[in-house]
């Protein structure tokens, strides 16, 4: 399993430009179930693989 780690920003961009506050949103709406970041010091990473395999779940809009 790949464990490449990739920053905020880049989920953000992986999951169509969200916004830091949508970010927000989704992280704490447990029905949505977005994947929880991993924390190194102040910053916050997500397993890519997470956060690829949570968008390939998502409906189709």
């Amino acid at each position: 399993m790949e464990r490449k780690l990739i920053s905020a920003n880049a989920v953000r961009i992986l999951c169509g430009d969200i916004s830091d506050m949508t970010m927000w949103r989704w992280l704490n709406n447990p029905a949505l179930d977005f994947p929880r970041p991993i924390y190194i010091g102040p910053r916050r990473y997500w397993r890519e693989a997470e956060v690829t395999d949570w968008l390939a779940s998502r409906p189709a809009a």
